[in-house]
């Protein structure tokens, strides 16, 4: 499993067929709420198995937290530890850029996977796309 930083126009395509696959085809997310004015601004993260994308995430600075955003894996690659090696990526990646606190708004169904990881949810229940969410934050 390989995680990279985005860099090229390929990647970007790789990890938003991830995004694409995973919020738009099976969760049913419009595409105008996934693919949103903020992807610009954003670093983005993508992880491969073998030369094929498998799990994609996306990095922002908002507010003085590092934000943690679209981080998918693809059904085939769930329980492999892809979701956890981008977050580690992109954990990485926010101590290097001098960030300590990071905040993510996490699917309910996941938040397990984000407290595994030393997240702690902080508000209560809300929509997003229809989805229910907590928004969850990390000292680091």
């Amino acid at each position: 499993m390989n995680v990279k930083i985005v860099e090229n126009e390929k990647e970007l395509e790789d990890a938003f067929s991830v995004r694409r696959t995973v919020f738009i085809d099976e969760q049913e997310v419009p595409e105008e709420e996934e693919i949103d004015q903020y992807e610009g601004d954003a670093v983005h993260f993508v992880s491969y198995q073998e030369d094929s994308p498998i799990a994609a995430g996306r990095f922002r600075v908002v507010e003085g937290y590092g934000k943690v955003e679209r981080i998918c894996v693809l059904k085939s690659a769930r329980k492999t530890g892809a979701g956890k090696a981008i977050m580690k990526k992109i954990e990485a990646y926010a101590i290097e850029k001098g960030l300590h606190k990071l905040k993510l708004n996490a699917q309910t169904h996941a938040i397990p996977f984000y407290a595994g990881l030393g997240y702690e949810a902080v508000t209560e229940e809300f929509l997003d796309a229809g989805i229910p969410h907590k928004t969850m934050i990390k000292k680091i």
